[in-house]
C-alpha cells in the first residue's frame, strides 16, 4: 500500500472524488490509530457551484483553508457540534473540495465505538457496527478528526490517505448530493459517487443502482 503524494490531490474534486473511493483514510492520534476505506465521497466545485463554500468566491475565515494548496484536509463544524471532513483539491486560489461521507471502518474499531457509542465493540449490536462511520459526521466522531485538523496536511503521518486502486466503473454509483436543499440548480448535479455493494454507504440510490444494473 502506498501513501498518496501531492501530486494524487492536484486534480478536479470531480477527479479526486472518484480517485478516492476504496482508499483508506487513516488517523494516528495520541489513544490510538483508527482505519476506515472511504466508500461513498461528494465534489464540491468551488465558485460556480452553488451548493459549496466558496461560491461565488465566497473567502472567509471558514473557507479560507479551500483555497490553499490541494491535500490539505478542510475540516467545519455543521450545527455546532458535528464535524465535516473534506479533502482540498485542484490548484491553489481554485477552491474546490471533496467531502468525505462514508467510511467502511477496517482498523479500531474498538476505539470508534467508544468514541461512538461510549462502550466496546463486543457490546454494538450490527445496527451500530453498520453505523460508526456511515456519515460524515459520524465518520468524524470515530476517527477523531476535529477542527483542530483543518488545514492539516495529508502527506504527513498523522491524517492521511493510503491508495489501494480505484473500484472498477461498474462497481461505481454517480448520483446527486445530500442535504443541499438551498443549492438551486445545484442539487440536480451528478457530483455524489459511492461503491454500491458496501453496506456502508449513508444513502442510497435505488433508482441508480437499477440503472448500473445491480
Amino acid at each position: 500500500m502506498e501513501k498518496a503524494g501531492k501530486d494524487f490531490y492536484m486534480k478536479s474534486a470531480l477527479e479526486l472524488a472518484r480517485a478516492l473511493l476504496g482508499c483508506l483514510l487513516i488517523h494516528r492520534t495520541e489513544d490510538g490509530i483508527c482505519a476506515g476505506k472511504i466508500v461513498e465521497t461528494e465534489a464540491y466545485m468551488g465558485t460556480k457551484d452553488k451548493a459549496s463554500h466558496s461560491y461565488n468566491n465566497r473567502r472567509t475565515k471558514r473557507t479560507e483553508t479551500m483555497f490553499g494548496p490541494s491535500g490539505q484536509a478542510y475540516v467545519y463544524l455543521i450545527y455546532g457540534m458535528y464535524h465535516c471532513m473534506n479533502i482540498v483539491a485542484a490548484e491553489p486560489d481554485n477552491p474546490q473540495a471533496v467531502l468525505i461521507r462514508a467510511l467502511e471502518p477496517i482498523d479500531g474499531l474498538d476505539l470508534m465505538a467508544y468514541r461512538r457509542y461510549s462502550k466496546s465493540l463486543s457490546d454494538c449490536s450490527r445496527k451500530e457496527l453498520l453505523n460508526l462511520t456511515n456519515g460524515p459526521g459520524k465518520l468524524c466522531q470515530a476517527m477523531k478528526i476535529t477542527i483542530k485538523n483543518n488545514g492539516e496536511s495529508l502527506t504527513g503521518n498523522s491524517l492521511y490517505i493510503v491508495k489501494q486502486g480505484t473500484p472498477k466503473a461498474s462497481d461505481i454509483i454517480t448520483t446527486t448530493r445530500i442535504n443541499i436543499a438551498y443549492a438551486e440548480e445545484a442539487v440536480h448535479f451528478p457530483y455524489r459517487f459511492y461503491i454500491k455493494n458496501s453496506p456502508y454507504v449513508s444513502v442510497r440510490d435505488k433508482a441508480e443502482e437499477l440503472k448500473a444494473g445491480r
